[in-house]
């Protein structure tokens, strides 16, 4: 078969097309042949083969990259890269990519439904309703929406997308994020702050960072301590970004009054997970980046990183993490050009 060979890592099911309609001709564009791996072994033969990898939840470590010696791009499904291990693939020369702009406002608007189910307690007063009970009492306080203040962990698109939302609430917006420079926290009407300045301020806290090891476990027991009574706490971003048996100590206490999580440290979250026991935590199954056009824009956009690669272009959407350089990739595939 000539051509180069992209290599799908994993068999994809629903939501994915599973007919790759909106793929196949971007690929054929390139003259590249799509290659659907059928079991971890499949893939594990497939790997010295692979001109490109399209990838979606299966790790590729140290070890996988070091079988991909053709490879010039492994293009991610979606925002977070962090089950691939991307230093080791710019080491090697290969790029990897994402797509930041996909599902931007869905996970924008799942984070802001959260928060509203949250702050205005929908799951208690459903319970009511179903129960054949009437009122509004034995879930007080509820409290008025604007003019609390909403903190932003990660102002980047997503971050962002959630402030401008939460400003037509008429909430008051902070956030904090190192990596973004002053300009944006204007542009989008968020008042810049330290992380420790957010915590003790904030009324509700929504998380929007990539999980790393700078942000796995960020939001531990100590930050839990130096939070306000009654805060609320929506993790639409990476599940391990928030030590799980902390937060569940926080609900005890009465620091945190409510969450909202559609991401967990292990998914799908097992049966006999705590977090399934408290009626204060909404519970969502990594849904946040869905809908169906949203879908389209993931496939399609991954598969466009892959062409640039294959055509001897610098990917446009390469992962942006803290100390990684593609100089290395760069100068592979100029010298093979």
């Amino acid at each position: 078969m000539n051509g180069p060979w992209c290599v799908l890592s994993e068999p994809l099911a629903p939501p994915f097309d599973p007919q790759r309609a909106a793929e196949a001709p971007i690929l054929a564009a390139a003259g590249a042949h799509l290659h659907e791996v059928a079991s971890p072994e499949a893939w594990a033969d497939a790997m010295a083969r692979a001109d490109a990898v399209l990838h979606w939840r299966v790790p590729i470590g140290a070890e996988e990259i070091a079988r991909l010696n053709r490879c010039r791009v492994i293009a991610h499904y979606g925002v977070g890269v962090d089950r691939i291990e991307v230093a080791a693939a710019a080491a090697a020369g290969i790029y990897v990519t994402n797509v930041p702009r996909y599902g931007v406002d869905e996970v924008a608007d799942h984070a802001l439904t959260l928060l509203l189910a949250c702050a205005r307690k929908l799951h208690a007063l459903e319970g009511i309703v179903r129960d054949g009970a009437w009122g509004v009492q034995s879930v007080r306080p509820i409290g008025r929406l604007r003019g609390r203040t909403l903190g932003i962990i990660g102002l980047g698109n997503i971050g962002s997308a959630v402030a401008a939302r939460a400003l037509a609430f008429g909430l008051d917006v902070i956030a904090c994020d190192p990596y973004v420079d002053s300009d944006r926290f204007a542009r989008v009407g968020a008042r810049q702050c330290t992380l420790a300045t957010l915590l003790s301020s904030s009324d509700y806290i929504s998380l929007h960072v990539p999980l790393t090891d700078e942000t796995r476990g960020l939001i531990d027991a100590a930050a839990f301590s130096c939070m306000k009574q009654g805060v609320i706490v929506i993790n639409t971003a990476r599940g391990a970004v928030v030590d799980e048996a902390a937060l569940l100590e926080a609900l005890a206490d009465g620091v945190v009054a409510a969450a909202g999580l559609d991401v967990f440290a292990q998914e799908p979250l097992p049966l006999d997970s705590p977090l399934r026991g408290d009626t204060r935590i909404v519970l969502t199954p990594h849904a946040a980046f869905f809908s169906e056009e949203s879908i389209i824009d993931m496939q399609v956009g991954a598969c466009r990183q892959v062409v640039e690669a294959l055509t001897g272009r610098r990917p446009t959407s390469l992962a942006a993490l803290p100390g990684i350089d593609w100089q290395r990739a760069d100068e592979r595939w100029r010298r093979d050009a």
